[in-house]
C-alpha cells in the first residue's frame, strides 16, 4: 500500500485486529487490505480480498472490518470485496509460513 495518511494509518492500525479465524492472523498481516478511501468521518471505503472466493468466513470478516472501523471512530465503513488481483501471501508472511512457490 502506497503512503498513508493519518486517517488511513489509524483505520489500518485498527484492522490489525481483525483476525481470519481460518488461518489464525490478522488481515493486514495476510495482505487481504488493497485500499482504504476516506471520504468523510462518516464515509470510509475499503477494498479487501479473502484468501479464497469461497471463504467461509467473509460474512465474518466483513463484521469484523466494518466493527474496527466504526471503533477507529468511522461511522459508516463501505466493504467492498474483490478478487482481482486474486490474493497472494506477502512475501514476508511467505518467509514466515515457509511458503514455497
Amino acid at each position: 500500500m502506497k503512503q498513508l495518511s493519518k486517517q488511513q494509518q489509524d483505520i489500518f492500525d485498527a484492522l490489525k485486529k481483525v483476525e481470519d479465524p481460518e488461518i489464525g492472523l490478522d488481515i493486514v498481516t495476510l495482505g487481504l487490505v488493497y485500499e482504504i478511501t476516506v471520504h468523510s468521518k462518516h464515509h470510509v471505503h475499503l477494498l479487501v480480498t479473502f484468501t479464497s472466493p469461497m471463504c467461509p468466513f467473509g460474512p465474518q470478516l466483513i463484521g469484523g472490518i466494518e466493527d474496527a472501523v466504526r471503533d477507529a471512530g468511522f461511522k459508516n465503513p463501505e466493504v467492498e470485496i474483490t478478487f482481482d488481483p486474486p490474493w497472494q501471501p506477502p512475501e514476508d508472511l511467505k518467509d514466515i509460513m515457509g511458503f514455497v512457490l
